[in-house]
């Protein structure tokens, strides 16, 4: 049940598929010859966090974004976790897909939360759903940056997944958030936590990575700070099911009796 996972610290640049899926093949050979069985790239992984989703989205059915990801996926025999916008009757979503080494799709995740502070909400609607999914018998839920600021969907996705993957273009001015929050994450939910997050700049931002990989117990088992770089972990996800039978915390949580202080104190 042990998997190697490689985090791709990716600078896709901005607006321009091409020279990212070049940049993404070029990581996704040094990960298979490292042996990895799983890699993540950033959010958006083709674009860069774009504002201009009538231009660089995509239908699901005829998506080259994912046409792409599913030739490299079985010519490096790798499952990959990507960023893509979809298009559906005019709306646009920011997903975060999780593919199988054949090319498959095993779960296809809208983004809960956009980013309102900036602006993606004027752009995109937010999903409704979590998404679970094996990759080769490991149980995996994906989300997407600013995700990352709402805890809850993350206990709940945690009941059935021991690895979960934020992929994000979260910019430097709050890199120390996205840090912090990372493994909060991890020791809330005693999971295995992958960030991966852009480097490089777009046309406003500048993005210094810092993607990670924690452990349930809330060790950093790998940190990148460069641009273009990779980092390949081996964990083992009964590590989460050794520590949550040891230290039983979720059996303490009073959920029911969280739901009726979110209903006596709505506005």
């Amino acid at each position: 049940m042990c998997m190697k996972i490689a985090l791709a610290q990716l600078d896709m640049g901005f607006e321009d598929k091409g020279f990212a899926m070049k940049t993404c093949v070029e990581l996704m050979e040094k990960a298979a010859a490292k042996e990895a069985d799983l890699i993540v790239f950033p959010e958006m992984t083709l674009t860069g966090f774009t504002m201009s989703p009538a231009t660089y989205g995509e239908l699901k059915e005829n998506s080259k974004t994912i046409i792409f990801f599913q030739d490299v996926a079985k010519k490096f025999q790798m499952a990959v976790v990507f960023g893509v916008i979809f298009l559906e009757d005019g709306t646009a979503r920011n997903h975060s897909i999780v593919m199988d080494k054949n090319g498959h799709i095993l779960a296809d995740y809208a983004k809960i939360h956009p980013f309102s502070y900036g602006a993606e909400a004027k752009y995109y609607s937010g999903g409704d759903a979590l998404a679970f999914c094996q990759v080769d018998g490991v149980p995996l839920s994906p989300f997407v940056c600013y995700d990352l600021r709402f805890p809850e969907i993350f206990q709940a996705a945690s009941k059935k997944s021991l690895v979960m993957t934020v992929i994000a273009n979260w910019p430097v001015a709050r890199v120390g958030h996205w840090k912090t929050l990372l493994q909060a994450r991890a020791i809330e939910n005693q999971s295995f936590i992958v960030g991966v997050n852009r480097s490089g700049k777009d046309r406003t931002l500048t993005y210094t990575g810092d993607s990670m990989l924690i452990s349930p117990t809330g060790e950093i088992l790998a940190h990148l700070t460069g641009e273009n770089e990779l980092a390949v972990v081996e964990i083992d996800p009964k590590e989460a099911e050794a520590y949550r039978a040891e230290f039983p915390l979720k059996a303490d949580r009073k959920e029911d009796l969280y739901s009726r202080f979110f209903e006596e104190t709505k506005a």
